[in-house]
Formats: C-alpha cells, sequence, structure tokens
C-alpha cells in the first residue's frame, strides 16, 4: 500500500503546461490528477536504450520550470550511470559554454516562462549550442520552447501549433508507433497510455531553413476542453524527432517521465539527440 500511494503520489505532481498564460487572459486553475500506477498493464511498455554513452546532460530549473517537472526528468534519468546530470539556472544557460554540455533538456511548465527565464542571451546560447552539434529535449513546455511560431520561441523545430487555444485540459491518451519511431523508441505493437497535460499540438511549419519533423508516436485519443478546437489531437505527433544546424532536437507533447511504463522514453530520447561521440568534450 505504501509502495502504491508513493506512486500515485509522483505520478500526479507534475505542473500543469502551457506555452503562456495568455489564453483568455486567465491563469489555469491546478486540479490533482492522478495516474493510476497499472495504466499501461504494469508493463514496460519502453524498454532500456540499447545505445548508451557516457554524456553530460543539462536540465533547466527556474521560472517556467516547476520543481516538480524538473524532479520528474532527474528521476527518470537516474537508473542510467553514463549520464551524469546537471541542473542549469536560466542565468547559467546563458552564460555557460553549453559545449560542455551533450544535451540541454527543457522539461514541463510553461513555455514563454521558460524563455523569459533563460532570456535572449540563452535563447542564442541555446540556439548556438544546437546548431554546433548539442541535442535538444523539450517536453510539454519544451516542446512549445522549440517551435517556430513563437516570437518567444528558440525556433529550432519546423514545427508549429494548430492553435493558440492550448488549455485542452488534462487526460490518459493513447499513443501509436509510427514506423519512423520503432529505430528510435522501439518496436511496440498497438496502442499504449500517456499522460497529457496542455502539451502543443504541432503541425508543419513553413520554414524554408529547416527539414521537416518526423514523428515518432502519433495521438490516437484527444482531449479538448476549454472551447478548444475538436478533432486536431488525434494523427498528430505526440513524440517529434528534427534537426538544427549539426544538431538533433527531440520533443514531447505528452508527459512519459510521468507515466508508469514510459520511464525510458525520455532517456531514449536523451541519448539520440546527444548523437555520436564528441571529438572533444570539456569537463
Amino acid at each position: 500500500m505504501k509502495t502504491l500511494l508513493k506512486h500515485l503520489l509522483f505520478f500526479t505532481v507534475i505542473g500543469v503546461c502551457s506555452p503562456t498564460l495568455a489564453q483568455d487572459e486567465e491563469k489555469p486553475k491546478t486540479t490533482k490528477f492522478v495516474v493510476p500506477p497499472d495504466v499501461n498493464g504494469n508493463k514496460t511498455v519502453i524498454a532500456l536504450p540499447e545505445t548508451r554513452r557516457p554524456i553530460k546532460v543539462g536540465v533547466y530549473s527556474g521560472p517556467g520550470a516547476p520543481q516538480s517537472s524538473v524532479d520528474a526528468v532527474v528521476k527518470v534519468m537516474k537508473p542510467f550511470t553514463e549520464a551524469t546530470t546537471v541542473i542549469l539556472s536560466g542565468e547559467e544557460i546563458g552564460t555557460l559554454n553549453l559545449s560542455a554540455y551533450d544535451v540541454l533538456v527543457f522539461p514541463g511548465g510553461s513555455g514563454s516562462g521558460q524563455s523569459k527565464g533563460i532570456g535572449e542571451a540563452g535563447l542564442k546560447n541555446v540556439r548556438e549550442f544546437v546548431g554546433n552539434g548539442g541535442g535538444y529535449v523539450g517536453i510539454c513546455a519544451g516542446a512549445y520552447l522549440a517551435c517556430s511560431n513563437f516570437s518567444w520561441g528558440l525556433g529550432i523545430l519546423n514545427a508549429g501549433t494548430v492553435s493558440s487555444k492550448w488549455r485542452r485540459g488534462q487526460a490518459i491518451l493513447d499513443l501509436e508507433m509510427t514506423e519512423a519511431g520503432k529505430p528510435l523508441l522501439g518496436d511496440v505493437p498497438g496502442f499504449f497510455k500517456v499522460r497529457y497535460n496542455n502539451g502543443p499540438i504541432l503541425k508543419p511549419w513553413t520554414r524554408t531553413d529547416l527539414p521537416a519533423y518526423t514523428p515518432l508516436t502519433l495521438f490516437r485519443t484527444e482531449v479538448a476542453k476549454n472551447d478548444t478546437p475538436v478533432g486536431v489531437q488525434v494523427n498528430s505527433a505526440a513524440q517529434a524527432v528534427g534537426t538544427f544546424g549539426k544538431g538533433r532536437v527531440f520533443v514531447s507533447s505528452p508527459h512519459p517521465e510521468g507515466t508508469p511504463g514510459l520511464e525510458n522514453l525520455i532517456p531514449r530520447g536523451v541519448f539520440w539527440a546527444a548523437g555520436e561521440k564528441k571529438e572533444a568534450v570539456l569537463p
């Protein structure tokens, strides 16, 4: 019973995601949302990453990234001794030589809040880091931050969002692997469940200087509360990848790091984003 309660509490506390708090000029009310421990039948849906090398991972923690969201990323990365995880403030992301890292992770929260948290210097530094071969992993708010249709965004993924109305709500939704997703995430047959919390509904954008993104998984069900568009989430990308310069970009609209059975999905994205071993990594 204590173990069950522990799991229920952990999978409840990840914060509400948003691109910005501008929709209807009203901050959404945070309600307790419990993800059952057996949501995926007590099975490990996504297997451990097969290819792992020593990497250094920076996880953003600051405005726009609630501590619960940061903790969720740290928790799913902790089992991997190959990954050294370092918490980075917004100021550090704007001032440090990021080439010391292999991957940067921007967790759930508020995309515009994270943008303000790292400032113009941080946005520039992250773009240069990824463009020069670094990896980027964005979860929910971090996925919004990667998009190209926001003035405050990084613009490192050739994707936009289908509507400015983002308060779709929280739900357990069905995902299905694409053929392109199988080499990266594993050959998972049929549907599996994921926690969704206002993440971006991605659509191809109009950048001519960036390649199209590749969907790894697709939403097969949707939630559309608060007068948000109906029928746009099904068949849209839940996880997707792209490239920016020499770097790799991995984004997730929903929260696999907060879903029992999917704990290995974000680590797989992190190790993929790290790419091949660099010739030299600063200490």
